[in-house]
């Protein structure tokens, strides 16, 4: 387990001691539902409650399996050295893995439930950040380079939208995952009833297996641990925009830099972006133990063995590396250093090259071929481009007859007025969040860089 990202309420869900406590509450309320029935003496679960529960050894149960080699076989050995005959009447017509996967599945319920806390912390920090940057104008880059104009706070909006996706999905895998069996040795009820196993399960706040096997069918597993995998790629992709932004030729944006951090052993000026590298490293952990979950679903016939050596990895470290990965990303968006001026001077690198679609589009506007217009603007683009300490683009377009003799000064003016690509940004918004969003926060106001 990665123990070292643990919250401690998300590691305690995969201890010893409430793995063992969750198997005990299996046991008591199949017993349950097998007294009403009739098939087990009334009180029978009463009893063991009362000797065993809150007096059960994670130490000595793992010191009786080091003799019986089977886990849930030492576990009910000690349940019994705690409450004596009554527990004669647990596990009847039962198999391990009616204890085990629906233990599994109540310990992934609770985990996934810390999980959708924290997608919704990570949620309020993008939404809080997005609106106080709405209007903060950037350059857009496709393939690295610079394309048009946008704003920060749209950015923002879309990777929102980006983990509000991928909370969608959590809430879909913890449905899918909310599932257990108490049907036997290969699931078709050979000493139990669909109806004992309904009510047991009904109390746990858990659903029965369509069709089960010796197993829950583990396609549920890994379509948990693909949703988890998902939400590491929204993570990564916020960790790769900082980590480009923090670059020393961009400067748009810095990670938090504590008073005494240090960023380099060699190089005191330094000012890494390691929160960001840090999480991008751990999504390609997060995103393998996906790969793991989807090597278990094909079992042999009606159940083997070797899912359980891998779950006893995956799903504690996909859970808690998860976990620590959103709190982390969450301190991050909420301190981020945000250099409007930087992306406004980035914005003014090319010197109006950012416009050109606009100008193309103008010149189609006037009768003229598109591809005619499109060699028009990319003949001035070029220069200005070969030539950044020549004539600007919105210059050499108003020297250029071609271009001139369709589009007067301020037709060209227009072209290069900065507020007509952030017209629908109000639009895109409410869109991303359902309302539309205000800030008290001042605001950069956009201008025209003709």
């Amino acid at each position: 387990m990665i123990e070292r990202y643990a919250r401690p309420e998300l590691a305690a869900l995969w201890s010893d001691q409430h793995r063992f406590d969750l198997w005990l509450r299996v046991e008591l309320a199949a017993c349950s539902a097998m007294e009403a029935d009739g098939r087990v003496p009334a009180g029978s679960a009463d009893a063991v409650i009362a000797r065993a529960k809150g007096r059960l050894s994670p130490a000595r149960i793992l010191d009786i399996e080091r003799t019986t080699r089977h886990d849930v076989i030492a576990f009910l050995t000690h349940v019994e050295e705690l409450a004596g005959e009554p527990a004669r009447w647990l596990h009847l017509g039962m198999t391990s893995s009616d204890v085990l996967d629906t233990a599994t599945a109540l310990q992934l319920c609770e985990a996934s439930d810390e999980i959708l806390t924290d997608l919704d912390e990570l949620l309020a920090a993008l939404a809080r950040r997005a609106a106080e940057h709405k209007l903060t104008p950037m350059i857009g880059r496709s393939h690295g380079i610079h394309a048009e104009p946008t704003t920060f706070g749209l950015m923002l909006a879309g990777l929102h939208a980006e983990v509000a996706r991928a909370r969608t999905r959590v809430v879909a895998a913890r449905a899918a995952i909310a599932v257990g069996k108490i049907a036997g040795a290969v699931g078709n009820y050979g000493n139990l009833t669909p109806a004992i196993e309904a009510a047991a399960l009904g109390s746990l706040g858990l659903a029965p297996e369509t069709i089960a096997t010796q197993v829950v069918a583990r396609d549920r597993h890994a379509e948990l641990l693909s949703a988890l995998a998902l939400v590491g790629c929204a993570v990564e992709r916020i960790a790769l925009e900082v980590r480009h932004g923090q670059r020393t030729e961009v400067g748009e944006l810095e990670e938090s830099f504590g008073k005494g951090q240090k960023g380099s052993s060699a190089m005191p000026h330094k000012k890494n972006p390691i929160l960001s590298e840090n999480l991008t490293g751990l999504a390609r952990l997060l995103r393998a133990y996906a790969g793991a979950g989807y090597e278990n679903v094909a079992l042999w016939h009606e159940r083997d063995i070797s899912h359980s050596s891998v779950e006893r990895v995956a799903l504690p470290d996909a859970t808690i590396l998860c976990d620590f990965m959103l709190r982390r990303t969450t301190a991050l968006v909420d301190g981020l250093v945000v250099k409007p001026e930087a992306m406004l001077k980035n914005l003014e690198h090319t010197r109006g090259l950012c416009f050109s679609e606009g100008v193309m589009l103008a010149l189609v506007r006037t009768g003229l071929p598109r591809q005619k217009a499109y060699e028009l603007v990319q003949k001035n683009a070029m220069a200005a481009h070969a030539d950044p300490a020549g004539p600007a683009f919105r210059a050499r377009l108003g020297a250029d007859p071609d271009i001139t003799g369709r589009l007067d000064a301020a037709s060209l003016d227009a072209c290069f007025d900065l507020t007509h690509h952030l017209r629908h940004a109000d639009a895109m918004f409410a869109r991303a969040f359902a309302v539309r969003s205000a800030t008290s926060q001042p605001q950069p106001q956009p201008r025209s860089l003709a």
